[in-house]
């Protein structure tokens, strides 16, 4: 009887293992699949105009995508400083100061079902109570747009990131006198830096290849970035134009934009994680 049941218990070990094996190769297979498509079609596409110069009138070849390189950045890095701190102070108060309570259970219900919440809604939703308001498309609505979609996702994982560290390490601080705001900055936000590095990164790249926020709220623009209270261009939406174009000479440049995008959320976690490494004695 006791062989019967070690043999089953083995028996469903290896079959999880080899389950698990299969769809970590189908990930990285698919992974692998996607990037060699995207930066075949795209690397046709990087050449010196491609980063310096403005797109060209439909039907007319050349040019590049200088603005929408530069508008995706601004939108960006503003979209960051809007939703990142915001997100990691509401993770600190789940995490160290609410608990369980009834204000810290509706903060985090509410987290949810915005992490769960389709991006286009968020964009209707600042188109309506900014874009119509303003009178116009700009930068800001759509920095906005894609710092609300950042918020949730840092604010859950900086909360599941404190929550593991062991509270042993938070007792130990504080029976030394320290302050709960040092306690926390200087012992348990030390302890699971690789994790909250890892949910802004996450955060970042999601909203990175957003496109329906930025439909309606930051739009597109043919010229330079003068100033973020106007329509804005920027890669996905431009992405999207043309991608659904005619011409060959835009499909193509669809192609070397995704890839763009691709290699700059790729270097950014790279570089980010090689600077908060932890640093080995």
């Amino acid at each position: 009887m006791k062989d019967r049941s070690l043999f089953i218990r083995h028996s469903v070990n290896f079959g999880i293992k080899v389950i698990s094996s299969l769809s970590a190769v189908l990930t990285l297979f698919m992974l692998g699949w996607i990037l060699y498509v995207v930066a075949s079609r795209g690397l046709g596409a990087f050449h010196l105009d491609f980063f310096l110069k403005l797109p060209t009138p439909p039907g007319v070849p050349g040019g590049g995508i200088a603005n929408a390189i530069i508008g995706t950045a601004l939108i960006t890095l503003l979209a960051t400083l809007i939703g990142v701190p915001v997100g990691i102070l509401a993770g600190i108060y789940l995490a160290e100061y609410g608990l369980d309570s009834r204000a810290s259970n509706a903060v985090r219900f509410l987290a949810n079902i915005l992490m769960g919440t389709p991006s286009i809604i968020i964009g209707v939703f600042v188109y309506t109570i900014l874009v119509m308001r303003m009178g116009n498309f700009s930068g800001y609505a759509g920095a906005i747009a894609l710092g609300i979609i950042i918020l949730p996702v840092v604010a859950r994982t900086t909360e599941d990131m404190l929550r593991l560290v062991p509270n042993s390490m938070r007792e130990s601080a504080l029976a030394l006198g320290a302050p709960r705001w040092k306690v926390i900055l200087g012992i348990v936000f030390r302890s699971a830096k690789a994790g909250l590095v890892t949910g802004v990164l996450l955060a970042i790249a999601r909203v990175s290849g957003e496109t329906a926020p930025l439909l309606f709220t930051a739009l597109n623009s043919p010229y330079w970035v003068k100033s973020l209270n106007e329509p804005v261009a920027n890669l996905t939406v431009t992405i999207f134009n043309y991608a659904m174009s005619p011409y060959a000479d835009w499909k193509e440049k669809a192609w070397g934009a995704s890839l763009l995008i691709m290699f700059g959320v790729l270097v950014v976690s790279i570089l980010a994680r090689w600077f908060f490494r932890e640093k080995r004695v």
